[in-house]
């Protein structure tokens, strides 16, 4: 049976399997969750924790001026409202910016975007974070991260969701003790209050001086990649305008 982990902070309201998602982090309605997953619902996002892969298959979040401010750090932790099976735990990732995949510890929802919150700590929970090649997470992914952060205002946020993709197979982290299964790409999907989006997929082998507006997707190509229903979304010109490209 699916669990749902509600905190009440959130302001989410929880539902049946059968009914809509709706929770702040994501107002166009939250993704499907696949039967076996967790979901949980915490302060700054909301995920889908796939127990098979060990890592969230979406993560939800708002950004706004009003998180932003200085890096606290990273202090990784394990995810209190997850059993220690469901997900990788720290030791898993030794070695691994050393091995095939050259991997950082990669946020889902960024830290940056969130350092200026008091719960800034939920952002290093090891739910929130996958093997993320090293280019690709100090590159195009953190470049589409800042222009998310730059197109910006208190009065005109923004929700992205954005999580994993297997269409490969790809080299598994050498130290992980249980089994998990790495991604081989990533989707990111910004959107506005009224639903115009904009979709971007990145594979793990992308260079560091990749251009992240060449990997604009449609929604309906991101869509045919993962195995849970996305929000009923329209791709829009203006998100990429915001967003630089």
């Amino acid at each position: 049976m699916k669990l749902i982990h509600c905190v009440f902070a959130s302001m989410m309201v929880c539902s049946t399997a059968s009914a809509d998602i709706l929770s702040v982090h994501c107002p166009a309605g939250c993704p499907s969750s696949l039967d076996k997953n967790d979901m949980v619902f915490g302060h700054l996002y909301a995920l889908s924790n796939n127990p098979t892969t060990k890592f969230a298959d979406w993560v939800a979040y708002e950004v706004s001026p009003v998180n932003f401010g200085a890096s606290p750090g990273r202090v990784w932790k394990s995810d209190p409202l997850l059993d220690k099976s469901e997900t990788l735990e720290q030791g898993d990732y030794k070695g691994a910016n050393r091995s095939e995949l050259q991997a950082d510890r990669g946020h889902q929802a960024p830290l940056a975007s969130f350092a200026g919150s008091k719960y800034w700590p939920e952002l290093n929970y090891l739910s929130n974070i996958t093997p993320q090649d090293k280019d690709l997470n100090q590159g195009a992914w953190k470049n589409l991260e800042d222009a998310v952060r730059k197109a910006v205002t208190y009065r005109k946020t923004l929700f992205v969701i954005t999580g994993p993709i297997y269409d490969k197979e790809m080299p598994s982290l050498p130290k992980a003790d249980e089994s998990h299964k790495v991604p081989s790409a990533y989707f990111k999907i910004v959107y506005d209050r009224s639903g115009k989006a904009a979709a971007f997929v990145m594979q793990q082998s992308a260079k560091r001086k990749d251009n992240y507006c060449t990997s604009n997707k449609s929604l309906q190509d991101v869509q045919a990649l993962l195995p849970f229903k996305l929000p009923a979304l329209t791709s829009s010109s203006v998100i990429y305008q915001r967003l630089g490209c």
